[in-house]
């Protein structure tokens, strides 16, 4: 894996990601509108917010992405980060790029005074799960949720 870098999105990468979000909104059985699309992309490039992006590119092709925000917590002082979004491209799954970008988040987290990073999958994606349990601990707490 040495020879594939992980660095944050630029304006310049909106056509690398763009094929990555729209596979990671597939995966999960999802669409979003070309307006919360084009908000997303907005958000992780304005440093005003706490949304970030970081890409994978080996080759000069972008193979995998990730997205995470910072936010407060009332059980601690410093910021938490939420790893919100993760996705590799098919072809390269297996390869350990999932693990250097869940450890781009780690790092970048830390030096942004986070105390932990957390996140949620789909309990069917049994891939990912695999490599979750090697890098992170499983709570076991149950996401409940009601969209308004």
């Amino acid at each position: 894996m040495s020879d594939v870098q992980i660095r944050p999105v630029t304006e310049q990468d909106h056509a690398a990601w763009l094929p990555l979000w729209q596979a990671y909104l597939r995966f999960y059985k999802t669409e979003l509108s070309d307006e919360v699309c084009a908000s997303t992309w907005q958000r992780l490039l304005d440093p005003s917010e706490t949304t970030n992006g970081a890409l994978a590119w080996q080759d000069g092709k972008a193979i995998g992405m990730v997205h995470f925000i910072y936010h407060r917590s009332n059980w601690s002082i410093k910021n938490a980060c939420y790893l919100q979004d993760l996705i590799v491209a098919p072809d390269q799954r297996g390869t350990g790029v999932g693990r250097l970008l869940i450890e781009h988040v780690y790092v970048t987290a830390k030096a942004n005074n986070c105390d932990k990073v957390h996140w949620l999958t789909h309990e069917t994606n049994a891939t990912a799960i695999q490599l979750y349990e090697r890098i992170a601990e499983r709570p076991g707490y149950i996401q409940f949720r009601k969209m308004l």
